[in-house]
């Protein structure tokens, strides 16, 4: 065998060899996994936002990236199932979509797999799930959406909305501390600024037609629905119904209850919110640990105000209130 034709045969076997990797390499598709504490219908809005913004960013669910979708439907103790099932699929990052006890479930089903919050729940460095905003450390990172902070702002909104009220019912989720504590801490500061008064309603399991019961013969003035779990998420159109059908002026910290029929939304502003979450899972994939990347808090908030459920409920927002919003459902 001449040296020329060893040559060739070398270079012919490094270049195969090459190609092999380099299509063994095109063929690994990341693989996300999606854990929600809620189901497929209340999640739709925020699940086809975080798609939209990872197509942005050139991931494309089935061609390029896999999104494995887990929904507990409203049921906290079967998120650790269904993080484990996650864990045993190898995603190559966790996105929590929920609170607190989704957060939970995935740090206890790994220590290793990058674990990405989307904004709600407890502040996550009070949660213990991160060492600090700058420095998570560990294997979570993503954004916090401050939504128990706002809650003064959010009633002095309703108070602006609707002058005369006095009476706020306040439905929530003992289950959720977030929403404990701001039904506890934080609301009654800002409630006496504003001189209201405050109806705490704890919603178990199956205890929301007597929770409504008990509300229609308190007379409240408005209704406001802080940060949410499983429970209220899957149950949210059924809340809104309620609202609207006792005349209600309603207040909330998910988009979604305005989109079925709420009055009126204050928060991060959740486009905002999806891409960054993208960005997340942009850098992750592409190296980046967890640990060093700083969790994010909002930088622009929205005003939304339903006019459709205004004029239904016979209420009449002031003008200065409307030109405030951000955008006006009508």
């Amino acid at each position: 065998m001449t040296k020329k034709v060893l040559v060739w045969i070398l270079l012919t076997f490094f270049v195969a060899n090459v190609s092999v990797a380099r299509a063994q390499q095109q063929k690994k598709v990341p693989r996300i996994g999606y854990l929600s504490t809620g189901d497929a219908a209340s999640e739709s809005a925020r699940g086809e936002g975080i798609r939209q913004a990872l197509r942005e960013r050139g991931y494309i669910e089935g061609q390029n990236i896999a999104i494995e979708y887990r929904y507990a439907e409203g049921k906290r103790d079967r998120l650790p199932e269904l993080a484990a099932e996650l864990v045993r699929l190898k995603v190559d990052v966790i996105v929590v979509a929920g609170g607190d006890g989704g957060t939970q479930a995935a740090k206890d089903a790994t220590k290793t797999i990058p674990i990405v919050l989307t904004g709600a729940g407890s502040d996550p460095v009070e949660a213990g799930f991160i060492d600090s905003l700058a420095h998570p450390g560990g294997n979570v990172t993503g954004i916090t959406n401050l939504s128990r902070e706002l809650g003064g702002k959010r009633l002095e909104l309703l108070k602006e909305a609707v002058p005369k009220l006095a009476r706020v019912a306040v439905l929530h989720d003992p289950g959720i501390p977030a929403s404990v504590i701001e039904v506890k801490e934080d609301l009654p500061v800002a409630a006496r600024a504003l001189k209201l008064t405050l109806q705490p309603w704890e919603v178990r399991d199956a205890g929301f037609e007597r929770v409504f019961a008990a509300l229609i013969k308190q007379r409240p003035d408005g209704l406001y629905v802080p940060p949410s779990g499983p429970l209220m998420t899957v149950n949210h159109k059924r809340i809104v119904g309620f609202a609207l059908k006792s005349r209600l002026p309603s207040m909330y910290v998910n988009k979604q209850y305005v989109h079925a029929g709420g009055l009126m939304y204050y928060g991060a502003d959740e486009a905002e919110s999806y891409r960054r979450v993208a960005y997340f899972i942009d850098r992750i994939l592409k190296g980046t640990k967890p640990a060093d990347l700083p969790v994010e808090r909002p930088m622009r908030f929205e005003l939304v105000i339903n006019l459709k459920t205004a004029k239904q409920i016979g209420l009449t927002i002031p003008q200065w209130t409307l030109m405030k919003a951000d955008r006006v459902i009508r």
